[in-house]
């Protein structure tokens, strides 16, 4: 505890009252405001016991608590009064002090227990404080989290969809993004992509590029375009140098999908007639957006087999370790015999036509991973899986 009081009697009363009870106080004195500032005591001492009868306060009797309360200390403070100045206590407390005594009815008992109870006192202020803004950054993070799931536009089309996200930890968003949308013309459109890096500001520009995508495809765009374009979007609107992003997009129509790869891992397909197995997309790997100026991303188009479906994801699934000697890393090559696994799990036909089973894959394909990682994984992961089931299994999102 940290007295500041300029009369020596009084401070050799505080420190006989804390004698007699043989309180477990260290306490140190200095005889000012000016003095407890200039020691640094008050960064280290959890109580500060303070005169509000200071010399040269003038007329404003609360200058050094307000004086003390100016150089931001986290102490607690509790104040002393005169007998005709007990009003002052109350005052004190509303300008911030924890308790007050008044001088010549204090015990040490009563001293002992008002310096914990001030204490405590400010131990739950600051808690109450940074609960608040726990749930200030938490609601924030809400908000920026809708940009970067968003509601499907997929209503009217043959195309089903399942999402999923997961932060790495908890609170902490990131900068994975997942969209899907139908197109006047009847084609459909889905991107998966990951902004390098954790946080508020990577989760911003993610759902400004998803955002991007979606009002370009909408309004019209020319496919080819759409990624030269988000590069312009991520070139001007990152907030560091050499930020990039990688993404995957893909354009379904007459049969066929057309997929274009920015340094992100490739789509995997899934079909359901007997002895099928998963594969991955061939692809034309280009570099991530942000790396090369004036770049096109070449397509590449496959012919979509009878009742298939389509998992996009984010590195953050394929980088965990694929056992729990915890040597290997999962990767492409370890997710795709996963992939199959997983599905041969949840599907319900003789001939491997899925019900319920492809729509909760994304869910148990992420809890097979975390199992062969040895828990959850050290990276965000979003994963957009889309079928062409005319009658989607419950929890399949038709994008109303």
């Amino acid at each position: 505890m940290l007295l500041v009081e300029d009369d020596p009697g009084d401070a050799l009363l505080v420190r006989e009252l804390l004698a007699t009870i043989d309180a477990p106080i260290e306490l140190t004195q200095v005889s000012s405001v000016a003095e407890a500032v200039a020691s640094g005591h008050l960064d280290l001492v959890d109580c500060v016991l303070l005169d509000l009868n200071l010399p040269g306060t003038g007329t404003d009797r609360l200058a050094a608590l307000r004086q003390l309360r100016d150089h931001g200390t986290a102490s607690a403070i509790c104040v002393l009064t005169g007998l005709d100045d007990e009003h002052l206590g109350a005052a004190a407390m509303a300008a911030g002090a924890q308790d007050y005594l008044v001088k010549g009815s204090v015990d040490g008992e009563l001293l002992s227990r008002s310096v914990r109870y001030s204490v405590e006192r400010r131990r739950a202020e600051r808690n109450s404080v940074r609960l608040a803004e726990a749930q200030l950054v938490q609601a924030e993070s809400t908000r920026v989290e809708r940009g970067l799931l968003p509601r499907l536009l997929l209503h009217g089309s043959q195309v089903a969809a399942v999402p999923f996200y997961r932060s790495w930890r908890p609170g902490l968003l990131g900068g994975d993004f997942y969209d899907a949308i139908r197109c006047p013309d009847g084609s459909v459109h889905a991107v998966v992509g990951d902004v390098a890096g954790h946080g508020p500001d990577e989760a911003a520009l993610g759902a400004l590029l998803r955002v991007s995508w979606r009002a370009l495809v909408l309004s019209g765009v020319g496919e080819p375009e759409v990624l030269p374009a988000l590069q312009q979007v991520l070139l001007a609107e990152r907030h560091a140098r050499g930020l990039f992003t990688t993404l995957c997009t893909v354009a379904l129509a007459d049969g066929e999908a057309r997929i274009r790869v920015a340094g992100h891992p490739p789509p995997i397909l899934l079909g359901s007639a007997p002895g099928y197995r998963p594969v991955e997309l061939p692809h034309v790997l280009g570099p991530p957006l942000g790396v090369v100026d004036d770049m096109r991303w070449e397509p590449r188009t496959v012919v979509l087999p009878p009742n298939w479906a389509m998992l996009l994801y984010t590195d953050g699934l394929i980088e965990g370790y694929a056992g729990p000697e915890r040597t290997d890393r999962l990767w492409n090559t370890g997710l795709l015999p996963l992939v199959g696994e997983v599905e041969r799990d949840g599907t319900d036909g003789e001939d491997g036509t899925d019900t319920a089973g492809r729509a909760e894959l994304p869910n148990r394909l992420v809890e097979r991973v975390e199992r062969l990682n040895g828990g959850p994984l050290g990276d965000d992961v979003a994963i957009l899986l889309l079928s062409s089931l005319a009658d989607p299994a419950p929890g399949a999102n038709p994008g109303n």
